[in-house]
This record gives structure tokens, sequence and C-alpha cells, in this order.
């Protein structure tokens, strides 16, 4: 799929997924509903450091039985707001199939630039699989993200392993949920004031610039009723990045009668299209 010119206001329009959504406090608040009581029956270990930065921690969630692999999620909010503590929805179902789930909490813009959680989220990944098994979370490892979640899944799997330690890839498989993978327009973007982007770094930043540095599977999904912008940038990276694709798969996972906030909910059940798909990667699919 092309580059497409677009103004300020097709950014806006396209980009703004509060606006887009206008009972978005709703689904805001069934993240922070349900992550209360997925900790409540979970209790997971909290706030396990991976580095050394103010937010640079995880919360880990394993299963009674030892685990069969581990699940590494990013929480999206525009690299600028959001918490794990939002996400600890994500971890019932996986535990309930025999999955660890680590969920990562990273800095947030303005604080730090956008490639600091990059670099931060490679820290989490390693610290994950170099000593998450001593701590219940063993390999295979898939990284999964939402939204700006995606965006930094995409990163890592562009990241040349080999300079941080690894021979081969610490993860096994991949998942872009509603991820933003061409930055430029956000250039044009009132988020910008905090993101503090220009079209060199924006370009930088974007996975679809780059090769992709490890030989596993990403899944790309997003919700049908989401922006035509988020949809594009699914599109995008399907288009960049053949040798990732799933064999199965004819183009992105398009997940009917979601939009951007209630398409991560779908986590919450097991029987859905995008939990399966997930569970899937564990085994090698």
């Amino acid at each position: 799929m092309s580059r497409v010119a677009l103004t300020r206001d097709d950014v806006e329009r396209g980009y703004n997924n509060r606006a887009a959504v206008a009972d978005h406090p709703y689904w805001l608040d069934q993240f922070a509903q349900r992550s209360h009581d997925a900790v409540a029956a979970l209790s997971p270990r909290r706030d396990l450091r991976y580095g050394s930065g103010p937010k640079e921690t995880l919360d880990l969630f394993v299963p009674v039985e030892p685990a069969r692999g581990t699940l590494l999620f990013i929480h999206g909010g525009y690299w600028r707001g959001l918490d794990k503590a939002d996400h600890s929805f994500v971890a019932p179902v996986f535990v309930d199939a025999g999955i660890a789930v680590a969920i990562v909490n990273y800095d947030l813009c303005p604080d730090v630039t956008i490639s600091t959680i990059v670099e931060q989220c490679r820290r989490a990944v390693s610290w994950v699989a170099r000593e998450g098994p001593g701590h219940g979370a063993p390999a295979p490892l898939v990284i999964a993200g939402h939204s700006a979640g995606g965006h930094l899944v995409a990163m890592l799997m562009a990241t040349d392993w080999r300079e941080r330690g690894f021979d081969v890839a610490p993860f096994a498989a991949g998942v872009t949920l509603s991820g933003v993978h061409d930055l430029e327009p956000l250039v044009l973007f009132s988020h910008n004031v905090d993101f503090r982007l220009d079209r060199a770094t924006a370009r930088t930043l974007s996975p679809i610039h780059y090769a992709p540095r490890v030989g596993v599977p990403l899944l790309i999904a997003v919700g049908a009723d989401e922006t035509s912008e988020f949809r594009r940038q699914a599109q995008l990276l399907w288009d960049a990045w053949p040798e990732q694709r799933r064999p199965q798969q004819a183009g992105p996972l398009i997940i009917a009668e979601r939009h951007h906030f209630n398409v991560v909910l779908d986590y919450g059940d097991p029987s859905s299209e995008l939990t399966r798909a997930t569970l899937e990667l564990f085994d090698g699919g």
C-alpha cells in the first residue's frame, strides 16, 4: 500500500483514537476493572525491575503448574500514557492455558523519547529471556503489543539481537495489534508536542523502513472498526515484511466489530480469534 499525502486534519481524524471512539472512557474503565480482577485472582509478582529507569519494571503472572512458555505484553497509550497496571486483564486467559505473562512498563513521553522507550523494551525482552526461567517464565517467549506497543514489538523484530549477546532471537514470534509502523504522519499530530518528532527521527523510528532481523513469524492484527489510518498501518507492515507472514494468512488479521479500544480486550476471551491466533504462535503457528 503506497504512502498517501495527509493534511493535519487527516492526521487528527486518523490517529486521535479517543476522538474516534466516543465511548472510550467506558472501555478504559473496563481495562481498569478487569485488570483489578486479574490481579486479585492471580496474585502476580509486581514491579520486577529489568532496568534502572523509573518505570523499567514488569508484572509477572505464572501458572500454578510449570509454564509451557511466556507472553511478554507491551501496553499502548501513544508512548505517553497508560500503564502496565491497566493491562493485567491480558494475563488470565494465557495463565489458564499454561503460559506465563510478563506485562511491561516503560518511561513515557515527554519525560523520555520514543527512541529511549524502544531501548527500554529491548532491555525488558533481554531480562525476560535471561532471568524469566528463574521466575517461572520459560521459553518459548512470544512478544505482543497493542497500539504504541505494537510499534515497539515491530522495532524489536528489527533489532540485531547479536549486538545484545544473543546468538538467535530471544523470542519465537511476535504480535503487533493496532500498531503504528510508519511514524511520519505523527509529525503533524497534536500529540507530537510530547513525541517531539521531526521527519528524520520519525523515519528512523518507523519499522517499515527496516528489514526484520529475526526469522520468526509476526501476527499483524487490527480492528475492522478502527480508523482507515490504523488499518492502513497494518497493511503497510504486511506489505513491507513478507518474510514474517504466517502461511495461513492472506493479509493482516482484521478483527470484526472491534475498534481501537475493545480490540485488545479480546485477549480476555479464550475463544476470540486474536487469542487463538496468539496461542498458536507458542506451537510454531
